[in-house]
């Protein structure tokens, strides 16, 4: 035991040392904690930041206008509830130009696109209860909003959109190689030990299942669960255990020679123990790599899944959803619609094979 904790203490020691490593592994607890706070740093807090504004569609990074709130009464929410899956919002918002007070009402002229005079509409002191008179409906009810990185085709605060989607692809992440390492680990430790038919009959498994091309058998098995956010999970998470499955056999083939198995098996202990306390823990060092350059090929699936349509269904945002819609502005004069979340996706994906590839030179037991 000490020589194993020597062993990850050694391991440490020389991922610290790689700059690379430890600066995506610091951007990666900054994601994390982005993902866990969306809704509470976001601008736009609504359920799936899902509130829509057509008359400002398609507007470029730090575009600024005022919002008209019209507010709308709806049943009370659990703060833990708005915390982690957004808030219930039944308001309704309009961008203004202008505004002014006549009477009991406010009269609004509602912003344009193309800067001409907007239609003019008045509002009654009645329909905002906190305001005590007209004169307290700006204060309270119009405010003044910076769209950071703008807003999409269907007027929505896109860097709220962005702060969210990240929940989708660090989810479908770790929920895809939890599936696959549970699946491939089980698998490779089965046949790697027990070997014979039973290594035959698993082999011929992972062969088949390796042979279909991954993101056909993503689609196929997304069509057979049906749409949605959980059956890509699923999907995501069968397809890829066949890799880990192939690495643990031959692992556990390697470590089932040494001779603390061979006295685990005099002194008597049953296969279930020999495997899950003496093999399993010795043949874990490829799996963990293997584990990262899966997180990384997940995100990829998911965002690839969303932009044919069978991914994370509307309204919730995905950052492969996002590209889907906005692709055509690229040749449009607005590619950063398209170009943000595919710049998210890829600073994601690296951080991962960069983590990979520390984890590896600080396990290799050669250096």
């Amino acid at each position: 035991m000490k020589d194993s904790t020597s062993l990850t203490k050694i391991a440490l020691q020389k991922f610290k040392t790689n700059f690379w490593g430890v600066l995506s592994f610091a951007f990666l607890v900054v994601c994390v904690l982005v993902a866990i706070f969306a809704y509470a740093v976001a601008p736009d807090n609504s359920r799936h930041a899902n509130q829509m504004h057509l008359s400002i569609h398609s507007k470029s990074p730090g575009f600024t206008v005022k919002i008209l709130t019209i507010p709308t009464p709806v049943e009370e929410q659990n703060p833990l509830a708005v915390f982690f899956f957004g808030k219930k919002n039944a308001d309704t918002e309009i961008p203004i130009s202008s505004f002014s007070t006549k009477g009991n009402s406010i009269e609004i002229t509602e912003y344009t696109p193309d800067g001409t005079e907007g239609l003019q509409k008045e509002y009654a002191l009645s329909l905002f209860p906190n305001a005590s008179s007209v004169s307290d409906v700006p204060n309270k009810y119009i405010s003044e909003k910076k769209f950071i990185l703008g807003t999409d085709k269907y007027g929505r605060d896109l860097l709220s959109r962005m702060l969210i989607g990240i929940r989708i692809s660090l989810a479908i992440g770790f929920v895809a190689v939890l599936i696959s390492l549970v699946i491939g680990i089980s698998m490779g430790a089965i046949a790697g030990y027990f070997g014979g038919k039973v290594d035959a009959a698993i082999m011929w498994l992972i062969n088949v299942t390796w042979s279909i091309p991954t993101l056909l058998l993503v689609i196929a098995i997304t069509l057979a669960l049906g749409k949605g956010f959980w059956q890509v999970f699923i999907a995501v998470g069968l397809t890829m255990w066949v890799e880990v499955a192939r690495v643990v056999r031959g692992q556990v083939m390697g470590v089932k020679q040494m001779q603390y198995v061979t006295a685990a098996k005099a002194l008597g202990f049953n296969d279930f123990r020999i495997i899950v306390k003496h093999i399993l823990p010795n043949s874990m060092a490829p799996v963990i790599i293997i584990s990262a350059a899966n997180f990384a090929g997940a995100i990829l699936i998911e965002s690839g899944l969303s932009f044919l349509g069978i991914g994370a269904q509307p309204p919730m945002p995905s950052w492969g959803g996002i590209i889907k819609d906005h692709y055509a502005y690229i040749i449009l004069g607005k590619p950063y619609l398209a170009l943000i979340p595919g710049f998210a996706i890829m600073s994601l994906v690296t951080a991962f094979m960069l983590i990979g590839n520390a984890l590896r030179d600080a396990m290799d037991v050669r250096q």
